[in-house]
């Protein structure tokens, strides 16, 4: 059933003409008939994503939009911006600009370690993202498949919310030691995205995600006055009533889970040494020893370590084997999902989880990571099946797998608006 007013509010000059009506019709009354799976068949030109804004519109609800490579994603998130220039439209794709994953080849013994080079820009809209999903009902993601590789625990995040009001008691200290646990560093000279710096009974702090600081004055132990500043000028650019500042680091973690994470990585790095030993594999057991203890001993006393997501199955209390937490996580029930271009799509998405886990299994063997890295990992193709809830595939060539899950049964859009 379709709800009540939409928080979406399209804003474009152009009315649906051709194929387009009748598309946007047969899509909504599909979702509202629960059809889980639909597809839209598009030629080239014939305004697909006017359409799709329009369903979305209709809907109501957040959606979360797939595109196989950034670059078609960038392009989908700016005609959606346009669309939608009062809701979130927010933009997840993988942060690096280079990367070279950890690896090691047995043949000539040698280990390549992680080298990558963080885009700061992306690494704000990810937060973003995730941020809006917490905050807002009226949320369009578009995504690279970076959407099913594994993120931090949505639960832990929502957790670590740092909420401020204005009157509401707390102390500076308090201020500052939650802000420290989200994983933001105190810098009075360089103040920088994720950072804070103080001054007297002022506090500041730049969200990871934001553009704008926020400035907390505080009177003895309760919250004076909370405004919105330029990071730059110290401007004041509107008074607030409350400020969320979420997590800087979507793999930040609270003190009781960093404690239970830290026994549960200890106990496996016993049972896999006494493997190892046993095998009477000396080198390995030695490698894995020294690593992990480094990395226990960064966890202990920053809460974080280089390559944390290898231990992201002990840090969010998952089983062996279970999926990982991912963006489809932070999303709320029932939205909806459009994977534009889906036959080259699909097979990227089911793509992913072997190559990643046969590098992956290499550095396990040899020592240089514990087993449950390898529960650091993109979805299984049929994981990603069951999250998704409502699902448009959009496509000039819909594949095998598109037209057997729509039933055979496709929306088609062939008049293009120009003629």
């Amino acid at each position: 059933m379709l709800r009540g007013r939409s928080p979406f509010q399209l804003k474009t000059p152009f009315e649906p003409t051709g194929d387009q009506p009748r598309a946007i019709d047969e899509l909504v009354v599909g979702l509202e008939r629960g059809e889980r799976w639909q597809t839209l068949m598009g030629v080239t030109g014939s305004g697909k994503t006017l359409s799709i804004a329009n369903v979305v519109t209709r809907w109501g609800r957040p959606a979360l939009v797939m595109s196989h490579n950034k670059t078609l994603a960038a392009q989908l998130y700016g005609e959606l911006r346009q669309f939608f220039p009062g809701n979130a439209v927010e933009y997840f794709i993988s942060y690096y600009d280079y990367y070279q994953p950890e690896a090691y080849v047995p043949q000539t013994d040698t280990y390549i370690e992680k080298d990558a080079s963080i885009n700061a820009d992306i690494d704000k809209l990810r937060l973003r993202a995730t941020s809006s999903l917490m905050e807002r009902d009226d949320v369009i993601v578009v995504a690279s498949v970076s959407a099913i590789y594994g993120l931090g625990d949505p639960n832990e995040y929502r957790k670590l919310l740092v909420l401020l009001e204005r009157g509401q008691h707390i102390s500076r200290d308090r201020v500052l030691s939650s802000l420290v646990e989200i994983q933001y560093n105190r810098s009075d000279l360089d103040f920088a995205r994720g950072t804070f710096r103080v001054r007297g009974d002022v506090v500041e702090v730049y969200p990871a995600y934001e553009e704008q600081a926020v400035r907390i004055e505080l009177w003895g132990d309760e919250v004076e006055r909370l405004t919105k500043i330029h990071p730059l000028t110290g401007d004041v650019i509107a008074e607030l009533d409350r400020a969320a500042v979420y997590p800087a680091t979507h793999y930040a973690i609270g003190p009781q889970s960093l404690t239970r994470a830290v026994k549960a990585i200890e106990l496996e790095l016993g049972e896999r040494l006494d493997e190892l030993r046993q095998s009477e594999r000396l080198l390995e057991a030695q490698r894995l020893e020294h690593r992990t203890h480094y990395d226990l001993e960064m966890l202990r006393e920053m809460g974080f370590c280089a390559g944390i997501e290898n231990y992201s199955r002990h840090l969010s209390g998952r089983r062996p084997g279970e999926r990982p937490t991912c963006l489809i996580d932070y999303f709320p029930d029932d939205f909806l999902v459009i994977v534009d271009e889906s036959h080259v799509t699909v097979p990227q998405i089911g793509g992913m989880y072997e190559g990643d886990r046969s590098r992956k299994q290499t550095l396990v063997e040899y020592g240089f990571r514990l087993p449950s890295a390898l529960d650091n990992r993109p979805l299984r193709f049929e994981e990603w099946e069951a999250l998704v809830p409502n699902v448009i595939f959009v496509s000039a060539t819909p594949g095998d797998f598109e037209l057997s899950r729509s039933g055979g049964v496709v929306v088609e859009q062939v008049i293009r608006p120009t003629g």
